[in-house]
């Protein structure tokens, strides 16, 4: 071949492999990010949610508070972790069915701010999968024992779902959410 034909060859394998990279990429994003119906992971836990935003409902459905507000000197905080245990033993993952309801008490009564997914490390690992878990193309964190919760090893993941959060949705602490009125109550 002559350096023409070659560079010609080299440059449709480029084009070719680039446009493969480029399907393939949104393949794998657009899935990621919507579920079955078209929602995102936010609107899905929304939806879901709705009905415990107020917290008689969810106590009434099995969510009790796990531990006190939990908050961070630097961080800000994350509220009253409310812990479905049923849930939370099933090893499941299901964006209908978080395994916490996130709460601060704000004038007086708990507001729902988020969710928190939630599935124990030894339950997961028990399976074979190809890595920790991903809900809705959100990957799930890491969390070793001994932790503030008392719980074994866990992965898990936030959603701000009915608070915005200015650092971002999927991130574990909210610079707007507050435990003052906890403590001074």
């Amino acid at each position: 071949r002559t350096c023409t034909e070659k560079g010609l060859v080299m440059k449709g394998y480029l084009v070719t492999r680039r446009l493969f990279l480029a399907r393939s990429l949104v393949a794998l994003l657009a899935p990621a990010r919507l579920d079955v119906q078209g929602q995102t992971l936010v609107s899905t836990v929304r939806e879901a949610t709705a009905s415990y935003r107020a917290v008689a409902h969810a106590t009434k459905e099995g969510w009790l508070p796990l531990t006190g507000c939990v908050s961070s000197p630097q961080e800000g905080a994350m509220g009253t972790h409310y812990i479905n245990a049923a849930l939370l033993d099933d090893g499941v993952l299901d964006p209908r069915k978080p395994e916490a309801l996130i709460y601060e008490h704000q004038k007086g009564r708990p507001t729902l701010v988020g969710v928190e997914f939630i599935v124990l490390a030894e339950k997961w690992n028990a399976v074979p999968h190809n890595g920790p878990p991903v809900l809705l193309g959100q990957h799930f964190q890491y969390v070793g024992a001994p932790n503030r919760y008392g719980l074994q090893p866990f992965y898990e993941l936030h959603v701000w779902a009915w608070k915005e959060n200015p650092l971002g949705t999927f991130v574990d602490w909210h610079q707007h959410v507050s435990c003052d009125e906890v403590a001074g109550q």
